[in-house]
């Protein structure tokens, strides 16, 4: 065998160990982490030897209760600071200086709306990270959470099969 294969059969022995009911949520856990999400989530379920279809479901659920948990708080936050800005608040803080992940998922709000944001952003940043700053950026709650629900789901879809068909390629 070659080396990728004794760590894949290593790393199913080690999910083997687990209940085989609370492997799915495992991945869903998984799937809440920031950098890991519903992309990596369900990468890890299928080298688990979990069926594709739930290690995608299951890493895909994980991001999107995250993500609407981030979008929710943010959301509030958002009203919390303009009204107490409407109110006639003033702070002598200087603004910080963005990083360059922010500049870059602030263009891509620009130039493609939270659709096309959405879909791209998850190439530079965690999706937590970009739902937040879409909410904070004054777009709507719900057209963020929808298009950031598309975007997880496509981008689970996509890395699950295509470690998926991968497997079953070198594998066999």
């Amino acid at each position: 065998m070659n080396p990728i294969a004794d760590l894949i059969q290593n790393f199913q022995e080690l999910m083997a160990q687990v209940p085989e009911f609370l492997q799915p949520f495992i991945v869903l856990l998984g799937g809440m982490i920031p950098f890991i999400e519903g992309d990596a989530g369900g990468v890890i379920g299928v080298l688990g030897g979990i069926n594709p279809f739930v290690a995608g479901a299951a890493a895909a659920a994980g991001n999107l209760i995250a993500v609407s948990a981030v979008v929710y708080l943010s959301s509030r936050a958002r009203t919390a600071v303009v009204a107490s800005r409407s109110g006639g608040v003033q702070t002598l803080e200087e603004p910080k200086p963005e990083s360059k992940g922010r500049q870059r998922v602030q263009r891509w709000l620009v130039r493609f709306g939270v659709p096309g944001a959405s879909l791209l952003a998850p190439v530079a940043i965690p999706s937590h990270f970009t739902a937040a700053l879409f909410v904070a950026s004054g777009a709507p709650r719900r057209w963020v959470l929808l298009w950031q629900a598309v975007a997880i789901v496509a981008w689970t879809a996509l890395t699950t099969t295509l470690i998926w068909v991968g497997l079953n390629t070198v594998l066999m």
